[in-house]
C-alpha cells in the first residue's frame, strides 16, 4: 500500500486495519527533503496517532541505542524525543533500542569491507554490542505473540562489545585484505562529511554520523533485553565469513572462514611447556 510520511490519510489508511503497528520508519542523515525531525520525530508523531486513533491493540516503535534527548548527536536526540512523543500519544508502545546491526546488506560489516570507508575521526574507538538483524527480527515476531511486551523498552544488543577497530580487523582478517583507513581531526571531517551528505542523495555519511564516532554504546539497565524474550543473540564473530566471504578475491574465495584457518595454523605448532 502507497503512503506518504506527511500525508496523514495514507497513515490512516495503512494501519487503520491492523491488530498490531511496527514503525520502523528512521533516518539517521539528513537530505534536502527531510531531516531528522522530520522523519524521526514528527513521522513517529503521525503514525502514533493515526495507531489511537483507529484503537489498534499494539504498536512496537523502532528507537535506538543511545536514544536521549540531551545526547549532543542529533540522531540520538530525535530518537529520544520521538519515543517521548509516541509514548505521550499511546502509552502502551512497545520501545526497541537495537545496538549497530550486522546482517545482509548491513551498513556495518559491509561498510568496513568496502573501499569507501577510509576516513575515520576517532581512531576508530568507538565501543558497542553489534547484534544479529535476525535476532532483531525473532524479537520483533515474538512481541506480536506476547502482549507483556506492551508498555515496555528493550535494549537488543549482541553478546560481546567491541570497538570499531577490532570489529574492522575482524573484517580484514576475514575478506583476506588490509582496509586502510586514515584518521583527521574532527574539525575538519565533520564539514567534509556536511558538505559531502549535501551532495549525493544515498546515505554515506554526514555531519552527525562523525559526531557518533565519538559517542560509545550505553545500555539503560532498567530496560528488558533479549533475555526476557527468551532469545540468545548471536555473536558476530560466527556470522563474518557468511556475509564478507564476496568481498574476497577469487584466489581467496574458498579458504575456510577466518577462525578455521586460525585454528589449523595453531595444529601446526607444537607446544611445548617448561615448567622447570
Amino acid at each position: 500500500m502507497e503512503w506518504d510520511l506527511r500525508n496523514t490519510p495514507s497513515i490512516e489508511e495503512s494501519v487503520r486495519h491492523s491488530d498490531i503497528v511496527y514503525n520502523l520508519v528512521g533516518r539517521d542523515y539528513p537530505t534536502k527533503n527531510f531531516d531528522l525531525e522530520d522523519v524521526n520525530i514528527e513521522g513517529a508523531e503521525r503514525i502514533a496517532e493515526a495507531v489511537a486513533k483507529y484503537d489498534i491493540d499494539r504498536f512496537v516503535h523502532m528507537s535506538s541505542y543511545n536514544a536521549d534527548k540531551n545526547s549532543i548527536s542529533e540522531f540520538f536526540r530525535t530518537k529520544g524525543r520521538a519515543e517521548e512523543v509516541v509514548r505521550s500519544i499511546f502509552p502502551e508502545t512497545t520501545i526497541v533500542r537495537p545496538a549497530p546491526v550486522f546482517g545482509f546488506e548491513d551498513r556495518l560489516l559491509h561498510k568496513l569491507a568496502g573501499v569507501m570507508n577510509l576516513v575515520t575521526s576517532n581512531h576508530m574507538r568507538e565501543r558497542f554490542w553489534p547484534v544479529h538483524a535476525l535476532d532483531i527480527g525473532s524479537a520483533l515476531a515474538t512481541m506480536a505473540e506476547d502482549d507483556t511486551t506492551a508498555a515496555e523498552t528493550y535494549e537488543l544488543y549482541g553478546p560481546k562489545n567491541y570497538s570499531m577497530a577490532e570489529i574492522a580487523a575482524m573484517v580484514d582478517r576475514e575478506i583476506i585484505k588490509h582496509r586502510r583507513h586514515i584518521n583527521l581531526p574532527k574539525r575538519i571531517v565533520k564539514p567534509m562529511a556536511d558538505a559531502y551528505n549535501k551532495l549525493i542523495w544515498w546515505s554515506q555519511t554526514s555531519a552527525d554520523s562523525v559526531e557518533r564516532e565519538f559517542i560509545d554504546q550505553t545500555i539503560d539497565p532498567k530496560a528488558k533485553t533479549f533475555k526476557d524474550l527468551d532469545i540468545e543473540p548471536g555473536e558476530i564473530g560466527n556470522f563474518t565469513f557468511q556475509y564478507l566471504q564476496n568481498y574476497r578475491s577469487s584466489s581467496f574465495y574458498d579458504l575456510p572462514p577466518a577462525t578455521e584457518r586460525e585454528k589449523r595454523e595453531e595444529k601446526k605448532y607444537l607446544h611445548v611447556i617448561d615448567d622447570q
